[in-house]
């Protein structure tokens, strides 16, 4: 089950494609009664790293990346791992993918797929965000034709985004009231179940103006994650549970203060999202499971993202090498045993991201393609 990320509803977030839709979207908002809750105590992990050289895999199909937050906050130094060696790329056989392109005819020149669960139903959303042109959020149900696709917008709400899914049918995401022209919107992260919507909202006595929250994985225990930005421009990670309506604080224990952003969480509980690494001041992923908080980071990467996580600790997301107009994009997955592989949908080399990945290993993210259009995605392992 996974989420985030980043970009969708053009709002004014982090870096990650989620939040404020600019992250899994853009920034979107409207008023709604925020979900009440009583904070519960910070998740506590041991912190240990374990990352694996980056393989590349060889595509045969087509995809789209998708958004990235970018913390700014440094903050007290934590381990980090340097991989030692980059092996060979492995090529076709049951490392590669089949891609599809699956853009909604309502908006083909705009599109980011989300998350996917186990049934291949799909999260996302059309629309860039700029003035005119809302995210509007969607389910996209197998075979995946064009008369498969199902609105969901939050009620009453200028934008919405559909970041992550579970398999009970609860869907998650964030909603605003605006479309400004500067994309920087409220944002206010939902749950929906059963046709009926809830806003859920950590409650944060210092959010950013306009405020920025967003949920973007759920799993099927109903437990969802997310992030909320402060007054600072900070973020925090945050688990929500959907039935208990309860909060509790995701964060680095060895930098508990570190700008993080939690975008999946998979039925075991594990979390995987990314953070400000304060050796670094990097961008790098993380995965916290069974009390240990790994940081994830591509060798060379100038940032590593998480944004998406199944059952079996298989990572996906993105991978920025380089900055400023000469950056590119590639999407990856990681897993405990095998470590990083960079997957690139054909279309879109270089400006690719792995959003969700379900317990099948079917990927779903986004990518640009040579006219400039943002492409929803779709990667299937062959032989599956």
């Amino acid at each position: 089950m996974s989420n985030a990320n980043r970009k969708g509803l053009r709002i004014t977030a982090a870096a990650v494609t989620v939040g404020g839709f600019a992250l899994a979207g853009s920034a979107l908002a409207s008023s709604a009664s925020a979900a009440t809750a009583t904070p519960a105590p910070a998740v506590t992990v041991t912190p240990t790293v374990t990352v694996t050289p980056i393989v590349t895999v060889t595509a045969t199909g087509t995809a789209t990346p998708t958004p990235i937050v970018t913390p700014t906050q440094t903050v007290t130094p934590t381990p980090t791992v340097t991989p030692t060696a980059t092996p060979t790329a492995p090529s076709g056989g049951a490392n590669g993918y089949r891609f599809e392109t699956l853009d909604n005819a309502n908006d083909v020149t705009f599109n980011q797929l989300l998350g996917i669960n186990s049934k291949g139903v799909i999260a996302g959303y059309f629309g860039s965000g700029a003035a005119g042109h809302p995210n509007k959020g969607y389910l996209l149900l197998p075979p995946y034709g064009q008369r498969d696709y199902r609105n969901e917008n939050f009620p009453g709400s200028v934008q919405t985004q559909v970041t992550g899914l579970n398999d009970k049918g609860v869907t998650v995401g964030f909603w605003s009231s605006m479309n400004n022209a500067s994309m920087v919107n409220d944002n206010f992260g939902f749950y929906e179940h059963n046709g009926k919507f809830h806003t859920a909202d950590f409650p944060t006595g210092s959010p950013a103006a306009p405020p920025v929250d967003q949920l973007l994985g759920v799993n099927n225990g109903d437990v969802a994650v997310g992030f909320y930005t402060d007054a600072q421009g900070n973020n925090h990670g945050y688990k929500f549970n959907i039935n208990t309506k309860r909060f509790s604080i995701v964060s680095d224990p060895g930098a508990p203060g570190a700008s993080l952003t939690a975008a999946a969480i998979n039925n075991n509980g594990d979390i995987a999202g990314f953070y400000t690494n304060p050796a670094t001041g990097n961008t790098d992923g993380f995965l916290k499971r069974g009390g240990k908080f790994a940081d994830l980071a591509v060798p060379g990467a100038s940032a590593t993202q998480a944004l998406g996580v199944n059952d079996h600790d298989e990572v996906v997301g993105t991978y920025t090498v380089g900055s400023g107009s000469g950056a590119v994009m590639h999407g990856f997955t990681w897993t405990p045993r095998g470590g990083f592989v960079t997957v690139d949908d054909p279309h879109g080399v270089g400006t690719t991201t792995i959003n969700g990945v379900n317990d099948k290993g079917d990927l779903v993210g986004f990518y640009v393609d040579g006219n400039g259009n943002t492409d929803g995605m779709l990667a299937t392992p062959l032989g599956h």
